[in-house]
């Protein structure tokens, strides 16, 4: 009797769960292709800035109970002549070279780094 009430109940929650679980996975590759697209549509901008932030987002990933994975996704928040502020995801290398402070040339398309070149003096 149990396992009857059991099935029943498991027939319709593993179909949810899984539509739940592929609406997610589609929802994430749509937005992120949507970002792509409209970043590879957008000028390629060079404008004066300043670094005034850097933070970094560190996630782990386990497979299981010996094995985890750690990503670190970095990020620079730029302040451009008008007083707006941008924050970019930056590669690591980019990510240790940028100071708080520091002024020059930021160049971006859409949400996408492409390069910041530090002014002299």
């Amino acid at each position: 009797m149990f396992y009857s009430g059991f099935d029943a109940l498991f027939s319709i929650l593993f179909p949810l769960v899984f539509l739940v679980v592929l609406g997610m996975i589609l929802f994430t590759v749509v937005s992120n292709l949507r970002r792509w697209g409209k970043n590879n549509a957008s000028p390629r901008l060079t404008v004066p800035a300043t670094v005034v932030a850097k933070r970094t987002n560190v996630s782990r990933h386990h497979t299981d109970n010996t094995m985890s994975h750690t990503f670190t996704t970095y990020y620079a928040t730029f302040q451009v002549e008008s007083g707006d502020r941008m924050e970019l995801e930056v590669d690591g290398s980019d990510y240790g070279m940028l100071v708080e402070g520091d002024t020059g040339k930021l160049s971006f398309q859409g949400t996408r780094y492409l390069g910041f070149e530090r002014k002299d003096g």
